[in-house]
């Protein structure tokens, strides 16, 4: 009997033991695939957040710039007018210039190397960033990096306005051309669905590990994304400007000068796009829908304390009529907006303006504040 129970506790202690290893060894699975979706592999692959990060980063520069061009036109239309009309021209050469200046570089886009990123050739994992892209892969990524997104937003443009002229337009296509450009503003969303539909799918490939690019512009390009190396930023930090030993001929030295000139241009685009994220991320926690209620309250003027009561001897009646300013009956009844306060129209117009503030609250006014009273007798 004895040894029937050391048999029984031996094997109850083996299950035990097993299933304790299967437990860790599931769990070790689990912890690797979930590591394998936020982090970086042995490969330096970055992860679905760091991708989608830099990839909202320009996305997220040119309303803004826009925003700022726009009221600076509105202030001022004949010297700024100008950089309304043509914003996305504009927009697209400093574009050009600054993704050629980082990909020339460091092998990036601005934004893949804000976010310490590098593209790599499928073809050649193993080139160094300081070297640069391949002639080949440069112009592509230069044309899908900052050339098709301003295709792409003019198109948008021109549709919807001949959406808006073909509203209010009864007249029929009666032209091939006229024709074919109906059709294609018909087709335009089904196609434009089946790029975004293309790329979520290839987000969604690249979270679970089936394809090494999260987006078809990289795969278009021939590029993969990597993390920047220690040996990667040293050799960056590290490299010439220009090349030592030899003697340049006279298109070298203007293809340099001009070289240096687009990089300054690149490298004040850069330095203000830097500060800028922070800023426009500020900004957008300031106009959010969840912070409205603490700006409202940073922002608006407190409510005025009651009339004070200036000369408690006379009537009720004529004490409501009195002006606060000369103590006279009101004559042309006039209010100020920041305070609630009423006055005659010609004491508190010349006071405004003299001293841009309200008599009895001290609250910032302009003339722009008063209100005309009208009363229901007059």
């Amino acid at each position: 009997m004895e040894c029937c129970r050391k048999n029984r506790r031996g094997k109850w202690s083996r299950v035990v033991a097993e299933s304790i290893k299967v437990a860790e060894t599931s769990l070790t699975a689990m912890a690797e695939h979930g590591a394998h979706l936020t982090t970086a592999s042995s490969d330096e692959r970055p992860s679905i957040f760091e991708v989608l990060a830099q990839d909202s980063l320009m996305s997220a520069v040119k309303p803004a710039l826009q925003h700022a061009v726009k009221i600076l036109a509105e202030s001022n239309p004949t010297r700024y007018g100008v950089l309304w009309r043509r914003f996305d021209e504009i927009y697209a050469l400093l574009d050009l210039l600054l993704q050629h200046h980082f990909l020339s570089r460091s092998s990036a886009s601005f934004s893949e190397n804000f976010y310490g990123l590098k593209r790599v050739l499928t073809s050649d994992p193993t080139r160094p960033a300081h070297f640069g892209l391949r002639r080949k892969q440069h112009l592509r990524s230069l044309l899908l990096l900052a050339l098709l997104p301003y295709l792409r937003a003019k198109v948008e443009k021109i549709l919807a306005r001949q959406r808006d002229e073909d509203d209010f337009s009864i007249r029929l296509p009666q032209s091939l051309t006229q024709k074919m450009y109906r059709a294609f503003l018909v087709a335009y969303p089904f196609v434009s669905m089946a790029w975004d539909g293309w790329v979520f799918c290839q987000q969604l490939l690249y979270v679970f590990g089936r394809t090494r690019t999260h987006s078809p512009l990289l795969w278009m390009a021939g590029v993969k994304l990597a993390h920047l190396t220690a040996h990667d930023i040293q050799s960056l930090d590290l490299k010439p400007s220009s090349p030592i030993g030899t003697s340049p001929s006279v298109g070298e030295k203007m293809q340099r000068i001009l070289s240096s000139v687009v990089g300054g241009v690149a490298m004040s685009l850069s330095t203000g796009l830097s500060l800028g994220v922070f800023f426009l991320q500020f900004l957008e926690w300031w106009y959010s829908s969840e912070n409205q209620s603490t700006v409202k309250s940073l922002t608006t003027l407190p409510t005025p304390p009651p009339p004070v009561h200036l000369d408690d001897q006379a009537a009720p009646g004529v004490l409501s009529k009195l002006c606060p300013l000369c103590r006279k009956v009101r004559a042309n009844d006039t209010a100020l907006s920041t305070s609630g306060f009423v006055f005659c129209y010609r004491c508190i117009y010349m006071y405004v303006k003299a001293n841009q503030k309200c008599p009895l609250t001290g609250y910032p006014s302009g003339v722009q504040h008063l209100i005309k009273i009208y009363s229901p007798e007059g």
